[in-house]
């Protein structure tokens, strides 16, 4: 491990344990942008928030919206409840916008294809909606950016490439270039527009500079980021190009750059990875910052900070994908293609403390640093946002910061787009709830499913399928905060390698050092239903490892199997997460398996009645007199209703054998968690998976992120008390 690593680890966890007495970002609010769309509209349609900014007095959101070719506003007054004021209907696809006084400008995208692209610049009035003036582009805006004094507004003109034409490789033209207006009370001096040729600079397509992203510093300058052609540009405030310079490439050691559905080991190497910087930003007069998010060519999985001549001041290496990877927000699938895929960079100062905040596309991660000194940024936080972060807005005179989600996921049944806020607080930071930071190597995790306790603040937890070719038991040590993983045990068969094709749903203490785990089966997929005896060093026991299910079970089976396991005595006990072909409407098994007698049997179980979607077990523990199950919906955000503890009293768990009539077991309500799902200003997410008691009655609960596939990435963990005294 490097020194550079270890202190960037150090750093890390020390200011997410110990930041009692410092100020940090916390999300107060999430905001679906569906909630804008009009009485009686269809809020099925996608809908995605991008690019964001705020009126100067801090207090309305705009943000662009392609899908609805639309502006979107929000009332952030109580930015802790924010509202919505609806949107603003446009020509075309809005690609970006700034905001100046009361006054939105936004690029429109008019284009009819690609060899004849063309687009507006439009000034409007945000309250009213009501356009104020219009100017032609001449081609087709990307990114727009206002300069400090709010007296232009300078413009990337993309005239972005057909990517199924020739693989997308460039040249296609027409060419791009940097449009610079003028801005005046009435809204914008179209007389003015200026023309900045960008051709001939790039060194691999300089006939076809194809801008992407634009800041402008104090002195007007505005730097232009030519993402395809690896290069930077710097243009004065009269148009003239200043400097330009490669972006030029980085070696990526330790990474993963394979999808293979494991987090494995990060040992695979990327040399010469050209940056192909996406969004860039102004730290000060001499420097700004990019991000890498590449393109066909590259992507270098972090960010740099550059002195406008082209010399590199600092660069994250992949200390930025390290971090988050430590988190749990590694998204596999992403390996072979850019991995955490930085996008976004935002500056600005709060309280005195300059900060660059970094936005990882596909981790839905924000990352918060210190730029106090632009050669050694410190990586103070790492803050959870929606699904996909594209844009953000900075209001340091009311402490908040803003990032738009542009991923909406009802096609999925997933979760909406999310406009997200962030308050600087002086109090600790609330997020991550679980890390993997100050292990000896570097481990991912992810899509954690069933969990147990144990003695002394233990929490042994299991990943489910999405890892399916390397499944693990991690060990969870809950006296810190936040939780912090200590080992993860792969697990095997027994002649060493890894136990593929199982889904681990639920894990238990066999009280002899090993665990019982619960596969939950599909088919479909050669993944079993079975359970499955582990020792303590992760190796499932040759034979008698493995138990299949009965006859009579698998003769009425569906995908839908085991979701948690628990052990009372002797004896095994499973949920069924749905019905399976035998049973009642809304009622579902809880299997036993008796450990001496090798008898199956079960009782049923009444789960609510969903309200949309489907309703399901997700997980068992036992403790004191009762097993305590986690009974939830497939719902996420305003759309959850049931995310429940109940629990049965073990008086009523009583097998009868499989095949005839079971009895019903009653039930009584513990806990609601969706209050708990609130907690953190994000929206409730669905898979509340894990639940783990110890002896004192302390339980932990936790979500599953889906291996942060078309998902935020975001596991919560959390104590919710002492579970015995809850309920009625």
């Amino acid at each position: 491990m490097s020194a550079r690593f270890l202190c960037l680890t150090s750093a890390f966890a020390l200011t997410a344990g110990l930041a009692n007495a410092e100020m940090n970002f916390n999300r107060i609010a999430s905001f679906a942008t569906p909630l804008n769309m009009a009485a009686g509209e269809d809020t099925s349609r996608e809908t995605s928030p991008e690019i964001i900014d705020v009126t100067s007095d801090g207090m309305t959101l705009v943000y662009t919206d392609s899908p609805l070719e639309a502006l979107g506003r929000v009332d952030i007054t109580d930015p802790a409840n924010p509202q919505p004021l609806g949107n603003i209907a446009l020509p075309g696809e809005p690609t970006s916008v700034a905001v100046i006084g009361a006054t939105a400008y936004v690029g429109v995208n008019t284009s009819e294809s690609y060899t004849a692209p063309s687009g507006m610049l439009k000034a409007i009035d945000v309250a009213t909606g009501n356009e104020l003036a219009s100017c032609d582009l001449g081609g087709q805006p990307d990114s727009i950016a206002k300069s400090k004094d709010g007296a232009f507004i300078s413009v990337a003109i993309e005239n972005e490439r057909d990517e199924d034409l020739n693989d997308g490789i460039i040249p296609q033209l027409p060419a791009g270039n940097l449009v610079m207006i003028n801005t005046t009370d009435a809204g914008l001096d179209c007389g003015s527009l200026k023309m900045v040729d960008l051709t001939g600079l790039a060194d691999i397509a300089p006939t076809d500079p194809e801008p992407e992203y634009v800041s402008i510093n104090a002195l007007g300058e505005t730097v232009i980021s030519l993402q395809e052609n690896n290069h930077m540009v710097v243009v004065s405030k009269d148009g003239e190009v200043v400097s330009h310079f490669s972006a030029g490439a980085v070696d990526l050691t330790n990474i993963d750059a394979t999808d293979e559905r494991a987090i494995l080991s990060f040992t695979e190497t990327q040399e010469g990875r050209l940056r192909e910087p996406d969004a860039v930003t102004w730290i000060d007069d001499n420097h700004f910052a990019t991000a890498n998010e590449g393109d066909y060519n590259g992507g270098s999985r972090g960010w740099t900070i550059f002195n406008k001549d082209g010399t590199v001041v600092y660069e994250s290496g992949t200390d930025f994908e390290h971090a988050i990877i430590q988190i749990g927000h590694y998204p596999d699938k992403r390996s072979d293609s850019k991995g955490v895929e930085p996008e976004s960079v935002t500056f600005d100062v709060f309280n005195g403390t300059p900060y660059v905040f970094v936005g990882a596309e596909r981790a839905s991660v924000v990352g918060v640093y210190n730029v106090s000194n632009p050669a050694a940024p410190v990586l103070e936080q790492l803050l959870p946002s929606g699904v996909g972060p594209e844009g953000y807005v900075t209001i340091p005179s009311r402490n908040l910061l803003v990032s738009a989600n542009e991923k909406d996921l009802i096609e999925d049944g997933g979760a909406r787009a999310h406009v997200m806020i962030f308050e600087q607080q002086e109090a600790p930071a609330v997020y991550p709830h679980l890390t993997s930071a100050g292990m000896d190597e570097l481990t991912g995790w992810g899509a954690i499913s069933g969990m147990v306790a144990d003695k002394d603040g233990i929490v042994w937890a299991v990943n489910d399928s999405f890892y399916l070719f390397q499944p693990t038991i991690f060990k969870i040590d809950t006296n810190q905060s936040p939780a912090k993983i200590i080992d993860a045990i792969r697990v095997v068969r027994q002649d060493g390698n890894p136990a593929q094709q199982i889904d681990m749903e639920g894990i238990t203490l066999d009280g002899k050092g090993g665990f019982y785990v619960a596969s939950e089966g599909r088919t479909g997929r050669v993944i079993p239903h079975a359970i499955y005896h582990v020792s303590a060093d992760g190796v499932i026991k040759n034979r008698k490892g493995e138990i299949g299910l009965p006859a009579e079970l698998m003769a009425v089976e569906k995908r839908f199997g085991f979701e948690g396991i628990t052990k009372v005595g002797d004896t095994l006990w499973m949920p069924v997460q749905r019905e399976w072909k035998d049973d009642p409407k809304n009622h579902v098994k809880l299997v036993a398996y008796n450990l001496e007698t090798k008898e199956w049997g079960a009782v049923l179980y009444e789960k609510a009645e969903p309200a949309k979607g489907w309703v399901g077990l997700s997980e068992i523990a036992v403790h004191g007199d009762y097993v305590y199950i986690v009974e939830r919906d497939n719902q996420h955000d305003s759309r959850a209703v049931t995310k429940k503890i109940y629990r049965v009293a073990l008086s009523e768990m009583v097998p009868a054998k499989l095949g005839g009539e079971l009895p019903v077991v009653s039930k009584e309500l513990v806990r609601d968690l969706l209050p708990d799902l609130k907690s953190t200003g994000g929206y409730v997410l669905d898979k509340v998976e894990g639940l783990a008691i110890f002896e004192d009655g302390t339980a932990f609960v936790s979500t599953d992120n889906d291996g942060v596939d078309d998902h935020s990435g975001e596991t919560m963990f959390f104590n919710i008390g002492n579970i015995a005294q809850q309920g009625s």
